[in-house]
């Protein structure tokens, strides 16, 4: 067993708390939801990226490759000046939603470069520019363009000519569970010498001044210094803890500045302040010079050790320092042994991952696999967030207004959040988002199983789960709906956590028994009329349709989404297999699969066959939503992955795996006998010459799923050089226009970013790849090939003449969306879109950036550009031969 494995084994036994520390520490707190008291509902206004510095967080912290404890008590990061800013860089910056001209968007340049899953080793850069950040070039440059333009971002700016920046690198290595070593290296990549304040930063984050009494409301900690280069933190929960600073450079030891994490009232709100020294004091003191700021007595909730850098050009400055509780202190805190610690901690992590990703991949392949582990595992995040209280408000706060009471997240009031939770992208969208996370536990399964499985038992809680059994979309609005993918990755998760016979089944039954709630949820509220054909919502799709499916339709009009039937199918036969699963040990769940099954077949006779054809229109060989007027339904023909969603609803059934369950058995076979029109929805197969016979489930037809391939495989429509557009192309030449209530609605094939406001515009379904959806495509391709067999042929691409089995297809699809992050000869990588620095810099050439999705003609990076957690599902593309042109069948 690797030293790591050692470590996730103890912390899982609870033996030791490896993972009580690691990047737990948001990116952006201001601009969220839990930090809005606004009368409109309006974050982005009521907590600004200026107000930041100055004003203390309510539900959280935020911090530049900061680390924290699993309950934020306690908070480490970096703080920069180069001696241009108008102020400190404690955070990173990016525009709101309504500044950007595609919706909010970080405007930083940074990297999670390694971390191990226990966060004993921990490696990231941020690149910062030497003359002054361009602030309000950004903002006003992104205001003058419209959706139609690109978004204007930093490298655009011209800040990093001539290599005028600091490559800042913060590494963590942990001694112990609480003894965490620091490393900050700063080199300057310009040809002048420079000057940098880095300030290593250690406060409480401010959980005293709101008069509440909730878990977690901690009375006031403090932070002193009993002797030079020594701080202490004292907590009443977490105990004590010492921050050692090494001395830098100039072999002198760095002072510490002091002060509170008490808001500014005075410049912010015209008040009388807490007391003399409030959040801002650093900020106060170092760019205007104001020596009165910080606290003399070296005392508060606030420090910061404060070295002044001179760096000449290629060089580089390394400054330790060391976080560690009273009981673990080291003999020698800093020397020899504090560099060995490193190298062994590093060495660990290289021998981790050589367990994980395939040695025989080129270099450049596992580079990838390693930075995109890293930054699934550097968007791990505390988030809190207790509704009751929210909408309540503090004792010693004013009393929020009164329209809360029926506002936002209303109807959660059991909702209590304090844990650490996988984010999409701790800038973007520093807050859970079920699906999204749903995902991300399927890479996560190669790092840290038990982590894995714990966060899908989590939101599957009572505190997390409504009574009604809908689970928590995102703090925006929880009331809203993503695709049911839970049932999905609980699954996946349980058949990676070990070989068949020694599968973690009570996980299984823990995770199924509370999916009966929220399947019974879905069916009760979205499928209004009973005829197994569902609504939804935008279903995580944001623009996808025609319409915005979040809103009421006018003339009484009523949408049945395909997507939607299509995912409450995938949903049942999920959770069919996963009772069947469960009958192994227990037959009473066999009742329970026979209920899956036949709900399953219904809803896939209703999709194909109810009013004629369901929602599939014969005439195109394709599955469309329809609009419902006046009992009328009409098809909205518009030819996007609503219509390829319902291939991913398919299950093979194996006869020998049935002939150990006879309840079940008995059931479809009297089912099959005296249901022949819904048992046509049931394929029945015998392999040649050896007898294996299995059952596939599925929502398509053979015949039907040959027709919907031919548009998927096909370069002029769906397949895209870099995977599976979430448009076809087609709609470039020919827009699907519609009119409802006097108002034309058209959907165009727009490959980039969104041209459309709908749902703020920093999404865009409309062309792009999605790495999830294709990752779903994938995988149903490999069941259909596993029920056909390499008889089943089809052409790949449409209109090539080659010929491939379907599991080909999948890894021809794998093949090209690993190919957004290969690089050509020259550096390129398609992801890089037109920026050069990546391609011609070494300092920038070994980087790689994980984005939300990806352009669907040039595979360029869009959207939130740190969306690891979905886009990590690269690394199960890596663990599969992928990459291997596929074999052309004959």
């Amino acid at each position: 067993m690797k030293d790591e494995e050692k470590r996730l084994r103890d912390a899982q036994l609870r033996k030791a708390n490896w993972q009580r520390w690691g990047p737990y520490l948001s990116e952006r707190q201001w601009g969220t939801v839990r930090e809005d008291y606004s009368a409109d509902e309006n974050p982005w206004q009521y907590f600004t990226h200026d107000q930041a510095r100055s004003r203390a967080y309510r539900w959280g912290e935020d911090g530049l490759l900061g680390i924290t404890d699993r309950e934020c008590r306690l908070c480490f990061a970096l703080a920069l000046w180069n001696g241009r800013d108008p102020f400190l860089k404690e955070r990173l910056f990016g525009l709101t939603g309504p500044q950007g001209n595609h919706g909010e968007d970080v405007k930083e340049c940074y990297f999670y470069i390694d971390s191990t899953p226990t966060h004993s080793y921990m490696k990231a850069l941020y690149k910062y520019p030497q003359n002054e950040f361009p602030y309000a070039r950004l903002i006003d440059e992104n205001r003058r363009r419209s959706r139609l333009d690109p978004e204007f971002e930093l490298l655009d700016t011209g800040i990093f000519k001539d290599n005028r920046y600091f490559d800042v690198t913060a590494e963590y290595a942990k001694a112990s569970p609480d003894d965490i070593l620091i490393r900050i290296t700063v080199a300057n990549r310009g040809p002048s010498p420079a000057t940098l304040h880095l300030l290593p930063t250690l406060w409480f984050p401010n959980t005293w001044s709101w008069g509440s009494t909730h878990e977690g409301s901690w009375p006031r900690p403090n932070i002193r210094q009993p002797e030079d280069g020594l701080l202490i933190a004292e907590h009443i929960t977490l105990g004590r803890f010492f921050l050692a600073a090494a001395p830098g450079r100039d072999e002198k030891t760095p002072p510490f500045l002091f002060t509170e994490n008490e808001t500014n009232s005075a410049l912010l709100f015209k008040s009388p302040n807490a007391g003399p020294y409030v959040k801002d004091a650093f900020h106060d003191y170092l760019v205007r010079g104001r020596l009165a700021a910080v606290n003399p007595g070296r005392v508060g909730t606030k420090a910061a050790a404060h070295y002044t850098l001179t760096v000449p050009p290629g060089e580089e400055v390394t400054v330790s320092l060391r976080l560690f509780e009273e009981r673990e202190a080291s003999k020698e805190i800093f020397g020899r042994p504090f560099d060995r610690m490193f190298e062994r901690r590093q060495g660990e992590a290289d021998e981790f991952y050589a367990a994980r990703i395939p040695q025989q991949l080129p270099e450049a392949q596992q580079q990838i696999a390693r930075q995109a582990y890293a930054g699934l595992l550097w968007s791990k995040q505390f988030y809190k967030y207790i509704v009751a209280a929210w909408l309540k408000g503090d004792p010693s706060q004013p009393a929020p207004p009164e329209n809360r009471q029926k506002g936002r997240n209303n109807d959660w009031p059991h909702l209590f959040n304090r844990d650490v939770l996988s984010m999409p992208d701790k800038w973007e969208y520093p807050w859970y988002a079920a699906w999204d996370l749903a995902f991300h536990m399927v890479p996560f399964t190669a790092l840290d199983m038990g982590f894995a499985k714990d966060q899908l038992v989590l939101l599957l809680r009572e505190w997390y789960m409504h009574p009604n059994g809908q689970l928590p979309a995102y703090e925006w609005n929880f009331d809203d709906v993503n695709p049911p993918v839970h049932a999905w990755a609980s699954w996946r998760v349980y058949k990676m956590s070990g070989p068949r016979g020694k599968r973690d089944r009570l996980f299984l039954s823990r995770v199924f028994q509370k999916l009966l709630l929220n399947f019974t949820w879905w069916v009760n509220r979205k499928d209004p009329e009973g005829k197994h054909l569902f609504a939804g919502g935008f279903l995580g799709l944001d623009n996808i349709g025609v319409f915005d499916r979040n809103l009421r339709l006018p003339q009484g009009a009523q949408l049945t989404q395909a997507d939607g039937t299509a995912w409450m199918a995938f949903y049942c036969a999920t959770m069919m297999s996963m009772a069947l699963e469960l009958s192994q040990a227990n037959p009473a769940y066999e009742d329970i699969a026979s209920k899956f099954f036949e709900h399953f077949v219904a809803i896939a006779d209703a999709m194909n066959q109810l009013g004629g054809t369901g929602l599939w229109s014969e005439e195109d060989g394709f599955y469309y939503d329809h609009l419902q007027i006046n009992g009328a339904a009409s098809p909205l023909r518009v030819r996007s992955l609503v219509g390829l969603i319902p291939l991913i609803a398919a299950e093979v059934l194996e006869e020998e795996e049935l002939a150990h369950l006879p309840g079940f058995r008995k059931r479809m076979q009297w089912f099959l006998d005296n249901r022949p029109d819904l048992g046509r929805q049931i394929s029945y197969m015998e392999s040649r010459g050896t007898g294996h016979a299995h059952r596939l489930l599925a929502i398509p037809s053979r015949e039907r799923l040959l027709r919907v391939l031919r548009y998927m495989l096909d370069e002029n429509e769906f397949l895209s050089p870099y995977g599976i557009r979430s448009l076809s192309r087609y709609h470039k030449f020919h827009p699907y226009t519609c009119t409802l209530a006097g108002s034309e609605q058209r959907v165009t094939y727009v490959p980039g970013d969104s041209d459309s406001g709908m749902f703020g515009g920093n999404s865009n379904w409309r062309g792009p790849i999605w790495f999830p959806i294709n990752y779903l495509l994938i995988e149903a391709l490999e069941r259909y090939h596993h029920f056909y067999g390499d008889e089943l042929l089809v052409e790949c691409p449409t209109g090539s003449g080659r010929k491939m089995t379907l599991d080909q297809v999948a890894r021809e699809i794998g093949r090209r969306l690993l190919s957004i992050f290969l690089p050509d000869e020259k550096g390129w990588r398609p992801w890089h879109g037109e920026q050069s620095n990546y391609r011609q810099d070494p300092h920038w050439r070994d980087l790689n950036l994980f984005f939300e999705y990806f352009h669907g003609d040039t595979g360029q990076g869009l959207g939130a550009s740190h969306q690891t957690g979905w886009t990590a599902l690269v690394t199960r593309l890596l663990a599969e031969p992928q990459s291997r042109p596929p074999r052309t069948g004959k």
